[in-house]
């Protein structure tokens, strides 16, 4: 008897590592990707994870959203929750404003992370699981750790 043949899918090969710094993140929240550059060209894009509403700009604390518009990498946490976290500058004196016009809390705290630290890395977890986080997997935490620096310009567009 002759049984069907699994289709032999080769190992993924190793990407070459990012050289020198990123100098601009695209968040593009729709198609759930994030692209890096260096002088303007695309160097690596990244299948992303969300908050879990991410519909819309975020507004307030606890409303699952990640932010839209221009912001800065302002902060480097090797101690986080998550493997590694490289801060967003959310939020701005606009966000403050609108909650203080609202009188809520706007949030903050936003990150672009790695996957909790219990899974180590065995697991990256999928859909939109994060509370307003930019997340990617920890062998792609460790390369954006290592290629972007404070000051970096982050765009994230619906």
């Amino acid at each position: 008897m002759k049984y069907p043949v699994a289709p032999v899918i080769p190992p993924e090969q190793p990407k070459a590592p990012i050289i020198g710094y990123i100098d601009h993140i695209l968040v593009e929240k729709t198609k759930r990707v994030m692209t890096v550059y260096q002088s303007g060209k695309p160097v690596r894009e990244y299948p992303i994870s969300l908050g879990f509403a991410p519909s819309g700009d975020k507004v307030k604390q606890g409303d699952g959203k990640t932010p839209e518009g221009l912001y800065k990498i302002n902060r480097r946490n090797p101690q986080s929750s998550y493997t590694l976290s490289l801060g967003l500058n959310y939020p701005l004196p606009k966000d403050l404003e609108r909650a203080r016009e609202g009188n809520y809390d706007p949030g903050g705290d936003i990150f672009i992370h790695g996957q909790p630290n219990r899974l180590l890395d065995k697991l990256t977890l999928t859909g939109d699981w994060t509370a307003g986080c930019i997340a990617v997997s920890n062998v792609e935490m460790r390369e954006l750790w290592d290629a972007v620096p404070i000051g970096t310009p982050i765009e994230i567009r619906p």
